[in-house]
């Protein structure tokens, strides 16, 4: 090689680790002001990026302290509504071993807020909306993993009376395969685990799904266990007008879904409920008796021997039309209430192979009297109104 032709690839060298340091140098600045731009041009929304760090190597950048607020625009007034220590979006590297090109993201001490608006019913689901859109305009790829450390889930009426502020807290969540990059021949490629803290109860959730799907394929067990309902003392006092001196409160649901059909139940278990004491004698007379009211129900709906009350709802149905039966919840809490305490734990006995099954419901004595009849029953009247008609 002559001296010339060495010089020349010594030069190329030099210039693409120039091109390199000076895009190193630049580019998180460029992102930064990017960011902050597709912040400041939501509509409703205002929110800033405090900086910026790029890893050319992996392939990702880390977005450092984001906060997003809502804006009232008739009293320009801020809300917060979302903010993170860190996001992290990179390509994922599983994936691209596998032949796919996708993202994947990490969030880092998140919180979101949903404050409950007096003329805004819908807001959570537009929050959402809002949410996901500036999720798209970030991540130039498919997300196909995301992972989300020690989260915060708030709700929040500040018109209520009095003002409600709950939180679902120390949340860690994981979604796998999201845009099934691998295990492609599985019914359910992707998958959903979810543990948070709400006062002093524990929840986990489990699932297993196919987004891609054109019609909603999942099975999912979740379950809440030994919430402290007097920690919800501000939520009931607004929305029930009641206040819980003693009780612990749990959930168990499992729900599979194929085809446009789902099936499942859900189970609330409420033990140790007590709605009267020593706390109540500040309240009104109006308060007392209906607290009076609440605590009698829980007496009659309650299983003596083990102090709790429970029911297990049962439904099914299409996913157009859901039609989940009062009166099964009725039986079932009377039921549980007389005869035997419910178990508090997840069944599992519904999965995916659960949604095809087409049993014929049989009809408890409260259905038979005050449900809606089926279309074989509508038969038989008839068929029952036109002999009495030739006779």
């Amino acid at each position: 090689m002559t001296p010339k032709k060495k010089r020349n690839i010594r030069i190329i060298i030099l210039v693409v680790v120039v091109l390199i340091v000076v895009a190193r140098v630049i580019l998180p600045y460029v992102v930064l002001t990017y960011l902050n731009k597709t912040l400041a041009d939501m509509k409703g929304y205002r929110g800033h990026v405090e900086d910026v760090d790029i890893a050319l190597v992996r392939g990702a950048y880390t977005i450092d302290s984001i906060y997003l607020n809502k804006v009232d625009t008739v009293h320009n007034r801020e809300t917060p509504f979302f903010a993170a220590k860190a996001i992290d979006l990179s390509v994922e590297w599983k994936a691209l071993f596998h032949g796919s090109i996708v993202g994947e993201l990490i969030f880092e001490r998140p919180m979101v807020r949903f404050t409950k608006d007096k003329v805004e019913p819908k807001q959570i689901r537009n929050d959402s909306s809002g949410f996901k859109q500036l999720l798209d305009d970030f991540m130039p790829l498919e997300v196909n993993r995301v992972e989300v450390n020690d989260a915060q889930l708030q709700y929040k009426d500040e018109f209520s009376k009095p003002k409600v502020d709950i939180s679902l807290t120390h949340a860690y969540a994981l979604a796998k395969n999201l845009r099934n990059s691998y295990d492609s021949t599985a019914l359910l490629p992707a998958s959903l685990a979810l543990h948070a803290d709400l006062y002093e109860g524990k929840l986990s959730v489990n699932a297993r799904l196919n987004p891609l799907a054109d019609e909603p394929t999942f099975d999912v067990n979740a379950e809440l266990k030994n919430t402290n309902l007097v920690k919800l003392n501000e939520f009931f006092q607004a929305y029930a007008k009641i206040d819980v001196n003693k009780g612990r409160f749990g959930l168990y649901i499992e729900v599979a879904a194929k085809q446009g059909k789902f099936t499942g139940y859900v189970k609330p278990l409420i033990q140790d409920l007590d709605v009267l004491g020593k706390e109540d004698r500040k309240d009104n007379v109006f308060q007392k008796l209906w607290e009076g009211v609440v605590g009698t129900v829980g007496t009659i709906f309650k299983n003596q021997s083990k102090d709790q009350i429970a029911t297990k709802v049962e439904f099914k149905g299409n996913l157009k039309n859901p039609d989940t039966n009062v009166w099964t919840a009725i039986y079932n809490v009377l039921e549980n209430a007389f005869i035997q305490a419910l178990q508090p734990s997840i069944d599992r006995e519904i999965n995916i192979a659960s949604v095809d099954t087409k049993k014929e419901e049989k009809k408890n004595f409260l259905q038979k009297i005050f449900g809606k009849k089926d279309d074989k029953d509508k038969k038989e009247d008839e068929k029952k109104e036109k002999n009495k008609k030739k006779s």
